[in-house]
């Protein structure tokens, strides 16, 4: 295997409608659709070359994940964002993260330990100069669903997937002001390095100490 970041719309499903999910997706947490920004589907559709259908369909997934949301004889826009959302998606990520973390140094077995390896090393080896902050960012991404599918279990890990993916809308909301965003993506090593070890204790530490470093990192720059 070797270790790409993940891109979401690459990412995406056979259907039409998977492949329009994911790329509105990776436009709406990357900010490339900022926030508040109305949704003309219409142009969506032509920009990714797919119906109208599959951009409203994935319109409608995109509203459960609280990525857009619709107004009757508005239109659809991509949700705000309030700081007071930091406070409450850490509460959840805090509990989550590092229960994923310990579930998965639990059960990891050698693929999974050879593939977090592997991610690790990448990781390490990151020269940020050469890396513009929204690739660091996911890269960020691509680490945690790493964890969360080596957890084994796809409720925690559809959960942590949303509440990741508006987290890191948040972040990317403040990146260009953030001085040391390498250093965050870089505590990873020793996270996947712990989980593919087996030390579930230090993993769920780690994770922890992640999340708050997070929304501490956010909160000195607002």
């Amino acid at each position: 295997m070797t270790a790409e970041p993940l891109d979401l719309e690459r990412a995406a499903g056979t259907s039409l409608a998977d492949r329009a999910y994911s790329a509105i997706k990776d436009r709406l947490i990357m900010l490339d659709i900022r926030p508040g920004d109305p949704i003309d589907d219409d142009a969506l559709a032509k920009d990714l070359g797919v119906g109208r259908t599959p951009v409203r369909e994935a319109l409608k997934r995109l509203e459960g994940d609280r990525l857009v949301v619709s107004y009757p004889r508005r239109g659809t826009f991509a949700t705000g964002v309030d700081i007071s959302d930091l406070a409450y998606i850490s509460d959840i990520r805090v509990q989550l993260e590092p229960l994923a973390a310990r579930r998965a140094a639990e059960r990891t077995i050698r693929p999974t330990q050879a593939e977090l390896e592997e991610l690790a090393a990448h990781i390490e080896q990151l020269k940020v100069s050469e890396v513009d902050g929204t690739e660091l960012m996911r890269w960020d991404l691509t680490v945690h669903r790493a964890i969360y599918r080596a957890a084994g279990n796809p409720h925690l890990e559809d959960v942590l997937i949303r509440y990741d993916n508006l987290a890191t809308r948040i972040f990317c909301l403040f990146l260009e002001r953030l001085p040391a965003v390498d250093e965050h993506v870089r505590e990873h090593v020793e996270l996947l390095r712990a989980i593919a070890a087996g030390d579930a204790d230090y993993a769920d530490d780690l994770a922890r100490e992640h999340v708050l470093g997070f929304e501490r990192a956010i909160r000195a720059v607002i």
